[in-house]
C-alpha cells in the first residue's frame, strides 16, 4: 500500500519565525533573541506548534482514514448509518472498524465471489453450500457431487422445489480478534478474542438475494487453538519470534475456495 499523504506539521519555531515576520519595524521591535518581546513570543508560539498545530495534524493523519480513526469513529458510523441494527452485541474499536471499511468499500453482488471476499475481509473462513432439487429429465441419477467441494456438496437433491431458494453458509472456526498496537484499546481490549459471527450473519442476510433464505451452520466451529507457546527469554528472539504462538489441532480441513482468486 503507498504511503499515505501527511500533514505538514509546524513546531513552535516555525511559528515564533512567522509572528515575527508580521511585527512592525522599530526600535521598540527588536528582534533580539534575548529581549523580552522575542522570549514572549517564542512562548505564545510554543503553545500553537506543540499543542494546537500537533493536535490539528494529529487528527487529519489519523481521523481522516476509517481504518485508524478512534475519536471520531463514532461520526463515521452515523455517517454511514452504523452500527446495523441486526449487530446488537458490544463490539470492539477493531471490529467496528473493519465494519465501517466494509461499508464505505462496499461496490455490491451477490454472487460466491461476492460473499466469500465478505467473509474474508471481516476475518472468517466460511463454505457456502447451495441446492438443487431433482428434476426429471433434467436432472441424472448416481454420483454427481460435484468437482472442488471436497466430495459433499451433490448437484441435485430429493427434495421439494422450495429448497432451491436456501442456501447454507458453513462457518469454520471462531473468529480471531488479535490486540493491535494503535487501534486496541489497554484494559478494555484483551489480548486475543474469540467470537461468533454475529456481524457475518448481519451483513449476509442484508446482501442475500431477496428471495432465498440463508442457514448459517457452526457445527464446524469447535476448539481448534490448543497449544500455546509463549515467548521465552534467553531462548527466543526479539524482533523475529512472536510473544505467543497458537498451534492448531483437530478440526476439519479448512475450503479451499474460501479464500476467493482475483
Amino acid at each position: 500500500m503507498a504511503e499515505p499523504d501527511r500533514h505538514v506539521r509546524r513546531d513552535g519555531d516555525d511559528y515564533a519565525e512567522a509572528f515575527a515576520s508580521l511585527l512592525p519595524v522599530g526600535a521598540a521591535w527588536p528582534r533580539d533573541p534575548g529581549s523580552d518581546l522575542m522570549r514572549l513570543l517564542r512562548g505564545q508560539a510554543e503553545i500553537w506548534g506543540s499543542t494546537v498545530d500537533a493536535r490539528a495534524a494529529d487528527l487529519l493523519e489519523r481521523e481522516a482514514d476509517p481504518r485508524s480513526t478512534l475519536e471520531l469513529l463514532s461520526e463515521w458510523e452515523r455517517a454511514f448509518g452504523l452500527p446495523e441494527p441486526c449487530v446488537d452485541e458490544e463490539l470492539t474499536i477493531e471490529e467496528r472498524r473493519l465494519l465501517l471499511v466494509e461499508k464505505i468499500t462496499a461496490e455490491g453482488g451477490q454472487s460466491r465471489a461476492f460473499f466469500y471476499a465478505v467473509a474474508m475481509r471481516l476475518g472468517y473462513v466460511i463454505r457456502i453450500v447451495e441446492y438443487s432439487p431433482f428434476m426429471c429429465g433434467v436432472s441424472r441419477i448416481g454420483d454427481t457431487r460435484q468437482t472442488g467441494t471436497n466430495g459433499e456438496q451433490y448437484r441435485w437433491e430429493i427434495g421439494p422445489p422450495e429448497i432451491r431458494f436456501y442456501w447454507k453458509i458453513r462457518v469454520y472456526g471462531q473468529r480471531v480478534s488479535w490486540f493491535r498496537t494503535g487501534s486496541g484499546q489497554c484494559g478494555i481490549d484483551p489480548m486475543v478474542r474469540f467470537s461468533l459471527a454475529t456481524d457475518l450473519e448481519c451483513l449476509f442476510r442484508r446482501y442475500k438475494p431477496a428471495q432465498t433464505e440463508i442457514v448459517f451452520d457452526y457445527e464446524n466451529v469447535t476448539p481448534r487453538y490448543e497449544e500455546y507457546i509463549f515467548f521465552r527469554c534467553g531462548e527466543d528472539h526479539c524482533g523475529t519470534d512472536r510473544l505467543m504462538t497458537i498451534i492448531e489441532h483437530g478440526g476439519d480441513p479448512l475450503p479451499a475456495e474460501s479464500v476467493p482468486l482475483y
